[in-house]
This record gives structure tokens, C-alpha cells and sequence, in this order.
């Protein structure tokens, strides 16, 4: 994979992840799991935070009993964290940088969507708080229905409601559990932050420090909409 497979393409359509690509929303996560166990009387284990990044909340909520030899706290750990995650996206919705600039560029031009493991409400009251849930066509979230990242089933449903084969689209991606979602639905996959020193870099075809990257908008402005 390389960033040609990007930078010489138009993409028919564009799915983007919501926790950590167009919203801040990591640090009211760590928060919610540092507050969490907190309220619960334990401790942190070593690197959790790396760990979890990505993961569906239940996912989490269980991987937090499990690591902390709690197995009978998993549905309280689990409604406690998203509860307190709710509350502190709600007192503080921050998006990311060039976040609301690429979205509003591109929704001029191509369908869009979002594909997250968030619960719907808190992924529409984010965007909805940012000025940005109005650019978006669809919002595609990990139900009964739909696996949630890593398996590709939020991409795959993202592309097919935005009407296009999933080789035709792009997923933003900040995440290596969201990259890998994206790959296994057939999506290219341009990965946000910094690049990863092993070959877990290799899950994005691009990787840009942010969605401000003059590179990447130059891309867009030519790209999208060619």
C-alpha cells in the first residue's frame, strides 16, 4: 500500500470515523475510563488506554473487568463508562483540526457518511453540536445488526448506503482497530495521527498527522469532486 493508491484517486464517496478523527472526543474517553475505575475502587492496568483505543464500549467495558479480575462488574463497568463519556462530550464537544473544513468541502461534492462504534445518539449529538451532522447522509453505528470495528461491517453498510462499491470509497480513519474495519470491507483508508514505526502502519495506504495537512487539502481540493 502506498500513498499513491490516495493521492492519484478520486473517491466516489467518503466514510469517516467520528471518536478521535472529526471529534476530540479520545480525551473524554481516557477520562471516563480513569473516572470509571475510580468509582469502582481500581486500578488502571499498565497501557489500557493503548489498548483500548477504538474499541466498541462494551468491548471495553469488558476488557476493564477482565484486566482488573472482576468478571461479575462487566454490565456495571460497562454503563457506568458510557454514562460518564456521555456527560463529558456533551459539557465539551471539540472537533479536530481541519476536520469541519474537509467535511464541509467534501459534502459539496460526494455523499458522505460516518461509521462508529459509538451509540448512535452520542455520535448525532457530537456532530450535531459541531455544525457538521447536516453534511452527512448517512450515520452508521455498531447495533444487533452490525459488528462493530474491527469487523467491516459498519464500512461495508457505509458504503452501500452511500451508493457506491466499497473499492470506490475512502475511510478517515484515526484508529488501527477502525483502519483494520475499513481494509476488511474494501475500502482505502487514509490513517490520521502518527504513523506507526512497525507494520501496523501498513493499514492505511496515507497517513496524515491531521485532516489540517496541507498536502492532504491540497488533495482535496483538486481530488474531490474531479
Amino acid at each position: 500500500m502506498t500513498a499513491h493508491r490516495i493521492l492519484s484517486w478520486s473517491p466516489t464517496a467518503i466514510v469517516f470515523d467520528c471518536d478521535g478523527t472529526l471529534m476530540d472526543t479520545e480525551q473524554h474517553w481516557q477520562e471516563a475510563r480513569s473516572i470509571t475505575f475510580r468509582s469502582f475502587g481500581l486500578k488502571p492496568p499498565a497501557g489500557f488506554a493503548d489498548r483500548a483505543k477504538g474499541m466498541h464500549y462494551t468491548e471495553c467495558g469488558a476488557l476493564m473487568a477482565e484486566e482488573t479480575g472482576k468478571p461479575d462488574l462487566v454490565e456495571d463497568l460497562t454503563e457506568t463508562l458510557l454514562g460518564t463519556f456521555t456527560t463529558l462530550v456533551h459539557q465539551d464537544p471539540v472537533t479536530m483540526p481541519g476536520a469541519a473544513a474537509l467535511v464541509r468541502l467534501a459534502a459539496r461534492h460526494l455523499p458522505l457518511a460516518v461509521a462508529s462504534n459509538c451509540p448512535r445518539e452520542v455520535v448525532e449529538s457530537c456532530l450535531d453540536r459541531a455544525g457538521l451532522l447536516g453534511c452527512f447522509g448517512h450515520v452508521v453505528v455498531a447495533d444487533e445488526d452490525v459488528r462493530p470495528k474491527p469487523q467491516p461491517d459498519v464500512y461495508q453498510v457505509a458504503a452501500r448506503l452511500c451508493g457506491v462499491p466499497p473499492e470506490q470509497a475512502l475511510a478517515v480513519e484515526d484508529s488501527l482497530t477502525g483502519m483494520e474495519s475499513a481494509r476488511r470491507a474494501g475500502l482505502r483508508v487514509l490513517g490520521i495521527g502518527p504513523r506507526p514505526p512497525s507494520r501496523e502502519a501498513e493499514k492505511a495506504d496515507l497517513w496524515v498527522a491531521s485532516l489540517a495537512d496541507s498536502e492532504l487539502l491540497t488533495w482535496a481540493r483538486s481530488r474531490i469532486g474531479a
